[in-house]
């Protein structure tokens, strides 16, 4: 019998300024998905504390037990009301910013004077996934500064060492909560919509990630 696919879905914990990630329920949810497309796929699951240490101590561990095929991560983008899909992760790290473990990074880059690391052009089949669903989504091409974008370079340097054949970052709004609405009126995106975008996604890996297999 053949060995199942593997999706590691990750997501982050709370930080300085927003003690609830919703990245954290979307994962769950996401985990738990039983569709006959996913009856030979294996979904592991790790919510990465906000820390810089974490992210250099954890990603390792985790890829190395779980060994996926394909690496879907997920972070808040509180200040953005739309989904984004990343793709390219910056050589830069901010200085502002403690995170939260109260730690600030001791310089702007990651990796010397390296260039932006390109996630690849399957970006672009998840974007066109997650609009299917009706959901707001736009491709990004700035992570920001922080941890989001420090977890995107990491797992783009594995999957250049011969790690996941694939790996994703998808940023994710507030979602509403209790009637919440945004600022401009337009109610914000709920967890039921992004859960139905997450899982287009998600499929969009699965059929990505098995082609090397089937060639």
């Amino acid at each position: 019998m053949s060995q199942k696919l593997r999706i590691l879905l990750t997501g982050f914990g709370p930080f300085p300024g927003a003690p609830y990630n919703p990245t954290q329920p979307l994962v769950a949810r996401l985990a738990r998905l039983r569709r006959p497309a996913l009856d030979d796929v294996e979904l592991a699951t790790h919510i990465f504390p906000v820390t810089y240490a974490a992210v250099d101590r954890q990603l390792p561990d985790v890829l190395a037990a779980q060994k996926p095929d394909a690496l879907l991560m997920f972070g808040l983008a509180s200040r953005t009301s739309y989904l984004r899909i990343e793709t390219r992760a910056r050589n830069a790290v901010t200085m502002l910013w403690p995170d939260a473990a109260n730690t600030r990074s001791s310089k702007r880059g990651i990796a010397g004077h390296a260039d932006a690391m390109l996630f690849g052009p399957h970006t672009a089949r998840l974007l066109r996934a997650a609009r299917l669903t009706g959901i707001d989504a736009r491709a990004s091409r700035d992570a920001g500064a922080y941890l989001c974008n420090y977890l995107s370079w990491r797992a783009i340097e594995n999957v250049k060492a011969g790690g996941p054949q694939l790996a994703a970052f998808i940023h994710i709004p507030l979602l509403a909560r209790g009637g919440a609405v945004r600022r401009k009126g337009a109610p914000r995106i709920t967890l039921e919509e992004l859960v139905d975008a997450g899982e287009a996604m998600l499929m969009e890996m699965v059929r990505l990630a098995r082609k090397p297999r089937t060639s």
